[in-house]
């Protein structure tokens, strides 16, 4: 039985898309010689075999991981890819501690430096509301400063590219189209089910939960809000999930709308080679997942 067209989704690396399947990750990049590298591997999911990961408000928190997961170690083969280096980098210890590494900085910055900045207001505004509402409305800002910084960078706009091809790529899957070049560029880059509206559902969420938390010290407080990432990031992937299932209901389309617009940040129009690696990348996961179910 094949699997639904909404098991599939990805994200841009460097000169190229990553697909996850139900059971196979595919990579694609333009190598710099012009051809196209392609590459898929099984995916070692307990979605698959644990109706525990499955539940509702757990599966979110196991997809993230995966995806962070396998998103690091095929944006480094991508790399690898561009130096003609397709061995070595692609995995291991020291991909992990870089993974690491970014998802501290990642919460340092959006967590603990709005955090810190209320704080020093407490003397004068002395409601927890108040100083807990204005850290989430700065932890908006700075996310959605830094996407606006990165990008005006040419080689992240490029990415951005390879990002509305992932999506316009998919939106064809979906409707039943031929995956040509051709019957995928009228789609829009932007898709219900994006990794960025994620990040968007999280930080709005994070608004809201943490509004009612007491603060009591600086380091219960940060602890108590690191902590309550966990939950935050479950509701939001649900909602991202009903926005996927629901797109014709006017209230569901309310909902996600933000992170549409978001997405004109954070995609691009692709030129046609690109939304040729795309399609390359989802035939590498199809084909692997029908491996897989033979």
């Amino acid at each position: 039985m094949s699997a639904s067209p909404a098991a599939y989704g990805g994200q841009a690396v460097i000169e190229g898309v990553m697909m996850r399947g139900r059971r196979t990750i595919g990579l694609a990049c333009r190598r710099p010689d012009g051809g196209i590298y392609r590459y898929r591997e099984p995916l070692h999911t307990p979605l698959a075999t644990s109706r525990l990961a499955r539940l509702p408000f757990v599966r979110g928190l196991v997809v993230l991981w995966e995806s962070v997961r396998y998103g690091m170690r095929m944006l480094m083969r991508s790399a690898d890819v561009q130096l003609e280096q397709e061995g070595g980098s692609s995995g291991g210890a020291a991909n992990t501690a870089f993974m690491l590494a970014i998802l501290a900085v990642a919460l340092a910055v959006f967590v603990g430096i709005p955090y810190l900045a209320t704080q020093t207001l407490r003397a004068a505004v002395p409601s927890a509301l108040a100083l807990n509402v204005g850290e989430g409305l700065l932890r908006l800002v700075l996310f959605l400063g830094y996407l606006g910084g990165i990008s005006l960078m040419p080689d992240i706009r490029r990415v951005f590219a390879y990002h509305g091809a992932e999506h316009m790529t998919i939106h064809a899957f979906e409707h039943g189209d031929p995956l040509t070049p051709e019957r995928i560029e009228p789609y829009p880059t932007a898709h219900p089910r994006c990794g960025t509206a994620f990040l968007l559902f999280v930080v709005v969420v994070s608004i809201v939960l943490f509004a009612f938390v007491p603060r009591v010290n600086p380091a219960l407080d940060l602890v108590a809000r690191l902590l309550l990432v966990v939950p935050v990031a479950s509701v939001a992937y649900e909602v991202l999930r009903l926005g996927a299932a629901h797109e014709a209901n006017p209230l569901v389309r309310a909902l996600v709308a933000p992170g549409l617009l978001l997405q004109r940040l954070t995609t691009r129009r692709p030129e046609h080679g690109m939304i040729e690696v795309a399609v390359a990348s989802l035939q590498e996961a199809i084909a692997g997942d029908a491996e897989a179910a033979a």
